[in-house]
């Protein structure tokens, strides 16, 4: 049944995303975060202290309201528990939001305004998008693109293979707090310093998972596959992140392009590796090719997954 759950759960994202006025765990999530941070914490080991503590209360609130609901649904019918279970793990997934969000980007960038794009950019990027031009606009929108491949399809995706909604959810928990809380500025150099060491943590496995279903995903869309695993083995580590440059080393190495670079994040200046080649300009037609790659790469991991989940189950190993 897990099986059949996890591709319905997929099937549910690809069609569905994420509709703006439906009731979303995630956004519980930053709705929580966003309370806490009301507190100012004054000196640094407090806010180190305060820090931790938003991470702990986040992930086992989210961990524990998830494993008190799918228990109560159990309680009432199996057929409860597997519907809040696949819903549960739909929302786990944000691969159509992702593509949607990209591919508004690159229709502003072909019919509106510069102003209308980087405004359009900054609804999925953290960095400040006022001065952006319109190369620097689809390079941000590839890299979230690229980036949220892993945290936010092929983690999920796995993390539903490994422990159901219950791992998916608290795995999206460390998320969340990671992309609202850590970064290195001044703001929250000491509040989040806990919430970004257990992202990087947490995606150590994911990032490299998508790494070889990204590469195997440009040979598929006949994309330069040999510069993809090329690039992508590199660059895997040209960024702040242990895990982040995966991702965005195989994209740039398929579409011939150069990631990374100084960005502006929160008023400061973040100058980060550059990753790839600049074999030529970014083009606003390199987005829709990274969702391709998006939903290609989210195809082969749930393909491995089925198969690897089928396997030890046959054996008996689960």
């Amino acid at each position: 049944m897990v099986v059949l759950a996890v591709i319905l759960a997929v099937l549910l994202d690809w069609i569905l995303g994420d509709p703006y006025h439906w009731p979303h765990p995630v956004k519980w999530m930053g709705n929580y975060i966003s309370f806490c941070l009301r507190y100012r914490a004054k000196r640094p080991v407090t806010a180190y202290l305060f820090g931790g503590l938003l991470w702990v209360t986040t992930v086992g609130l989210t961990v524990g309201v998830v494993t008190a609901g799918l228990y109560l649904a159990q309680q009432v019918h199996v057929v409860l528990y597997w519907v809040v279970w696949i819903y549960l793990a739909y929302a786990s997934l944000a691969g159509r939001s992702l593509a949607v969000e990209a591919v508004k980007v690159y229709r502003t960038l072909q019919e509106g305004s510069l102003e209308d794009a980087r405004y359009q950019v900054s609804m999925i990027v953290g960095r400040d998008t006022t001065s952006l031009n319109r190369e620097e606009i689809a390079k941000a929108t590839i890299e979230t693109v690229a980036e949220n491949t892993s945290d936010g399809v092929i983690g999920p995706l796995l993390c539903l293979f490994l422990g159901g909604p219950v791992l998916a959810m608290g795995y999206k928990a460390v998320n969340t707090l990671d992309s609202m809380v850590g970064y290195r500025t001044e703001k929250y150099r000491y509040i989040g310093f806990v919430s970004a060491k257990m992202d990087d943590l947490a995606n150590l496995l994911p990032a490299r998972l998508t790494w070889g279903c990204l590469v195997l995903a440009s040979h598929m869309l006949q994309l330069d596959g040999r510069s993809a695993l090329r690039i992508g083995w590199r660059d895997r580590y040209q960024h702040a992140s242990p895990n982040s440059a995966f991702s965005e080393a195989v994209v740039a190495g398929a579409l011939g392009i150069r990631l990374g670079g100084a960005h502006v994040y929160h008023g400061e200046l973040i100058d980060k590796p550059t990753i790839g080649d600049r074999l030529r300009a970014v083009v606003p037609q390199d987005i829709l090719t990274t969702v391709s790659l998006l939903y290609m790469s989210t195809t082969v991991a749930l393909l491995l997954g089925l198969l690897s989940y089928i396997s030890l189950n046959m054996i008996g190993v689960i």
